[in-house]
């Protein structure tokens, strides 16, 4: 009998439900203080100074580039959602795309260093399905070269390169869609160490005003006095939601551990298959498996896909077509060869893989593969 597996499933407790409905009952339901109970939890487990709540990841890399007057180019793996280069378009800045390395799907410093010139001024780095790139060398490059390093770190939470967690290499991005590994609905975290960025950031996605509605309230002189510094969005994540990622976020480690048995399982069962290739997790990291992702040829991968989903196992594919090659952007000269990011683009496939996901769901997954390699 056919069992119903999603591609991703939130992890959601009654103790955030019962969390959640008492701050929609408290009346404040715009940013508030469950938002500073987040942000200082979320410094503490990434180990920054800085954390800020946004509504998406998106505008956390728009505000990235934006507090620090990123006009140049950019360079950006082509292998990632088309958030990352829409962040640089919305900032006005130019993206560069950038090859990725074939077991990692990650960007690295071998494939950074041929596209920067004297228009580079930052450096997107993308750490892929959980797995942190290797940040040693990019680092060092992004010093020689004095550029801006963001990461986008959507994929990543609790992710480490050598025990160090993304987002603490340079300015920090996070992704709280539900497919991710915490979730507040729609949500995002920017994270840094530079107090005047960290300041700028806030009056930004409060409307440029320096101080925020819960702040002013708390005054007891003309509380009422808004004056805008800057020209800002309204990218502000609601006190309700920042009550769910306070709580999710505690959660965080188990669930972390949690996917690593699952990904393992995973391998094993899947090592079975002669077409299919399972992910490979370097040394040097902790893989947050945000996405447990394998390779298939690309003769057979839709066909692969819509067999599993026929099964209602919900697999998908990450990221088809790459961003270089999607409607707005292909138009944009590459000035690096995207090889392996377009091969990659036509062979990966997207399993699911979620906290609460059961071993007798792979299992059931892997039987139903048998059939499918019967017929290939």
């Amino acid at each position: 009998m056919n069992q119903n597996v999603p591609l991703s499933l939130p992890e959601i407790s009654d103790n955030e439900i019962k969390l959640v409905s008492k701050v929609l009952k408290s009346g404040w339901l715009a940013h508030g203080e469950w938002n500073k109970k987040f942000e200082s939890d979320f410094s503490s487990f990434i180990g920054v100074k800085n954390s800020i709540s946004m509504n998406s990841c998106t505008s956390a890399l728009e505000i990235a580039l934006k507090v620090n007057n990123i006009k140049g180019e950019v360079i950006i793996p082509s292998m990632t959602w088309c958030a990352t280069a829409n962040a640089v378009i919305n900032a006005g800045a130019k993206p560069v795309f950038c090859d990725v390395e074939a077991d990692t799907r990650n960007v690295s410093a071998d494939t950074i260093l041929p596209l920067i010139n004297n228009k580079t001024e930052a450096i997107i780095v993308v750490h892929f399905g959980g797995q942190t790139c290797n940040m040693d060398k990019i680092t060092e490059l992004t010093k020689k070269y004095k550029l801006l390093l963001i990461e986008d770190s959507a994929e990543t939470l609790g992710g480490t390169w050598k025990k160090k967690k993304a987002g603490s290499f340079g300015i920090g991005c996070f992704s709280f869609f539900p497919t991710k590994n915490i979730t507040t609905g729609e949500g995002g975290m920017f994270t840094c160490n530079d107090k005047k960025i960290a300041d700028k950031a806030r009056a930004i996605i409060g409307h440029g005003i320096t101080n925020s509605t819960f702040d002013r309230e708390r005054k007891k002189y003309k509380p009422w006095i808004r004056e805008a510094s800057y020209p800002g969005h309204n990218f502000r994540m609601p006190n309700p939601l920042a009550a769910l990622g306070f709580l999710q976020l505690k959660k965080i480690s188990k669930m972390n551990k949690k996917r690593n048995e699952l990904a393992n399982y995973y391998n094993k069962k899947l090592s079975n298959f002669d077409f299919i290739r399972t992910p490979k997790c370097h040394k040097n990291v902790f893989h947050s498996y945000q996405m447990y992702t394998v390779e298939v040829d690309k003769k057979i991968r839709n066909k692969f896909v819509n067999f599993l989903r026929s099964k209602k196992i919900l697999a998908s594919v990450h990221f088809y077509p790459p961003v270089h090659l999607q409607p707005f952007y292909k138009n944009m000269k590459n000035k690096a060869d995207l090889t392996v990011t377009e091969e990659l683009s036509e062979r990966l496939v997207t399993m699911p893989m979620y906290s609460t996901l059961k071993k007798k769901q792979i299992n059931y997954i892997s039987d139903s593969i048998k059939n499918f390699k019967s017929t290939k």
